[in-house]
């Protein structure tokens, strides 16, 4: 299998469903939102912008099985498994605050070998495959030299379902604010593992995310020179429900910190 050539094609998927989310935005009303649980809505947009993504890429690899969010298909048990988010940061979305993506990964057994993420506000596209490098619309990015936690500006997501953590994560939050150069919360896992990669930021942390959230960003941050765990700095970020993606430099520091808090 092609990946570089793989990769491309499917960077034209994920920037054809953006442009769908794009185009849509000035048509969804609240009456279309349906709560899929609480702090968690799905509207008709990511569903067919998921049947977009869907047919699109089974024409790529057409043995391939599915993983997605919005689960209009799912086939497992593939050698290949297409894990994909057609609209991250739906939240954002439906309140009309333009930050949001389309995020595809390609899993070979149990490894990520391919990862794109588009944010169609700033048309970003970042791409990545096993042993090819990480890239912004065709240029190659790296992460951050910094390395100092104290010099960092970190990302995290707030917690809407599981508060089984609330407290460390809380303590977390309030001991980076005086120790770092700022937290910021945009509102899409993707797009901030994308910024790590491309240096924007030093490192993202968060829990109770799944591997739609996380998959495509992964493999990116890691092309581009980064590390990627678990918050037990294990290889369990891809279906643990948590993940830290720093520029490398900075991740042992911060897994200390972050270890006082999460035993």
């Amino acid at each position: 299998m092609d990946l570089q050539k793989l990769c491309q094609d499917v960077c034209g998927v994920a920037r054809g469903a953006g442009r769908f989310l794009k185009e849509e935005i000035h048509h969804l009303q609240f009456s279309d939102i349906i709560s899929k649980a609480e702090n968690d809505f799905v509207t008709y947009v990511d569903k067919q912008s998921e049947k977009m993504v869907v047919e699109g890429l089974s024409a790529l690899v057409p043995d391939a099985g599915f993983l997605t969010e919005e689960n209009t298909i799912h086939i497992d048990g593939r050698e290949f498994t297409w894990i994909i988010d057609p609209l991250d940061g739906t939240t954002n979305y439906i309140h009309g605050v333009p930050l949001y993506c389309v995020s595809l990964a390609l899993m070979h057994r149990n490894k990520i070998v391919l990862g794109v993420i588009y944010e169609p506000n700033l048309d970003e596209c970042f791409y990545a495959w096993a042993g090819g490098g990480a890239w912004l619309n065709g240029k190659p990015i790296k992460v951050s030299a910094l390395s100092n936690v104290g010099d960092s500006v970190l990302a995290t997501g707030f917690p809407s379902r599981d508060f089984s953590h609330i407290s460390e994560f809380v303590e977390l939050f309030k001991a980076l604010m005086f120790d770092t150069h700022g937290i910021r919360r945009l509102g899409s896992a993707a797009v901030d593992l994308a910024y790590v990669a491309c240096g924007r930021y030093e490192g993202f942390y968060e829990y109770g995310l799944s591997a739609w959230d996380v998959a495509a960003g992964s493999i990116i941050v890691q092309e581009a020179g980064g590390h990627v765990t678990d918050f037990k700095s294990d290889g369990k970020y891809i279906f643990g429900k948590e993940i830290i993606a720093t520029n490398g430099f900075i991740h042992k520091q911060f897994c200390g910190i972050l270890s006082k808090y999460f035993k």
